[in-house]
């Protein structure tokens, strides 16, 4: 009986060790190594998840059920402002005082959501299955070689703009974020601060616009990707993102974007925005599903060629021909982006790992299906190593 015991937590601990990264990173955050080798680690709870993501130690966090920190650290009580208007469905704004005309309200949210986990350097963040869900609190990256695949990030004071960020960046380096849902943030699901951060790859995510709460009182989430940087490098490569209504992205400080493969649907409102001369951004081989507004206001330089013709001209920039853009629905807007054929500032992506890409017609229906948590079939089904750490 002891060695039947002990042969099955052998064979526990070996699952438990196979446990690891699935594939590896595109585009700019090419090379990136996470925990590296380190043992998964299994937290038990918020405290040692939070120790582990902090501490100055390489390691391996394998995420196994939900992490709710939704009221580890109490309420604040304070005043929001109805911008957007009074309605159960809209949002609100967290300021100190409201302008002349809006309604002022005093509202009680959670704490924790507005204060994200500072997660460190050489570190790997897998979920098991779909289980792996962090509730009530975001990530925040500053530091270099983080590896953060299949998980969820979910629900931070989704009411009140202001109320928490999904996933953060400022000066980080080297950062892969890949099958990632996000959704029902108070603010943005990714932002991107002033300080530079570079070789970041956003790949294969799942960013689900739909809400309870929004600037548009109707369920489309505005705040989506905000891209600020004074030195950012970024690559998106088969997101899905859905039910949002602008900043998807807002495209502005000196960021350089290589967007290639990912599925916009359902956007309600505009998608490409930015205030800032020195974004610059190369879309290519991506679908725009019933998109109202492809490109609002934006001020920075644009690469999104509607042809073939035209994006033989990307092999200056990533050694090949560009993939054109797919527009479902969005034939009257498309022109937006179709028109915008900057190529002033290819040279910048010389020396830099680029993406692959594949003709957008081939990418339309698979990527909504594969993007987001619990969709990476090589992790799934070994809750089992779970076990073995108790």
């Amino acid at each position: 009986m002891k060695l039947l015991a002990f042969a099955a937590l052998a064979s526990l601990a070996h699952m438990a060790s196979a446990v690891g990264v699935v594939g590896k990173a595109e585009g700019f955050a090419s090379g990136v190594t996470g925990g590296g080798s380190a043992t998964p680690q299994y937290p038990k709870d918020i405290t040692e998840l939070t120790t582990w993501l902090t501490d100055a130690t390489a390691r391996v966090i394998v995420l196994d059920k939900t992490f709710d920190y939704t009221t580890s650290e109490g309420t604040i009580t304070g005043t929001a402002c109805a911008n957007w208007g009074t309605g159960a469905k809209c949002q609100r704004i967290l300021l100190d005082s409201c302008d002349a005309g809006k309604v002022k309200e005093t509202v009680t949210y959670y704490k924790a959501a507005k204060n994200p986990i500072k997660v460190g350097s050489n570190k790997t963040i897998l979920g098991i299955g779909a289980k792996g869900i962090i509730k009530g609190k975001g990530l925040s990256f500053a530091g270099k070689n983080v590896i953060v695949q299949n998980i969820q990030v979910s629900d931070l004071n989704h009411k009140y703009v202001w109320g928490g960020d999904a996933l953060s960046f400022a000066g980080a380096d080297l950062i892969w974020i890949d099958h990632v849902t996000t959704a029902r943030p108070g603010r943005q699901h990714y932002v991107f601060g002033f300080t530079p951060s570079t070789r970041i790859t956003l790949s294969s995510n799942f960013i689900n616009g739909a809400s309870d709460f929004s600037t548009g009182c109707d369920g489309y989430h505005y705040w989506v990707f905000e891209m600020v940087g004074t030195g950012d490098s970024i690559t998106m490569k088969n997101n899905y993102i859905t039910k949002t209504a602008g900043r998807g992205p807002a495209l502005s400080g000196k960021t350089l974007l290589h967007a290639v493969n990912n599925v916009w649907s359902d956007v309600k409102g505009h998608l490409l925005e930015g205030g800032d001369a020195g974004a610059r951004g190369i879309f290519e081989g991506n679908v725009f599903n019933n998109v109202q507004n492809v490109v609002a206001d934006y001020k920075g330089r644009l690469f999104g060629a509607p042809d073939a013709s035209a994006n033989k001209q990307c092999s200056t920039a990533l050694g090949r021909a560009c993939e054109v853009n797919l527009f479902q629905g969005t034939t009257s807007t498309g022109s937006s982006l179709t028109s915008k054929k900057d190529t002033s500032f290819f040279s910048e992506f010389q020396g830099k790992t680029i993406a692959a890409a594949k003709p957008a017609a081939e990418i339309a229906t698979r990527i909504p299906s594969a993007a987001g948590v619990g969709k990476l079939s090589a992790l799934a089904g070994r809750s089992a190593s779970v076990r073995f750490r108790e």
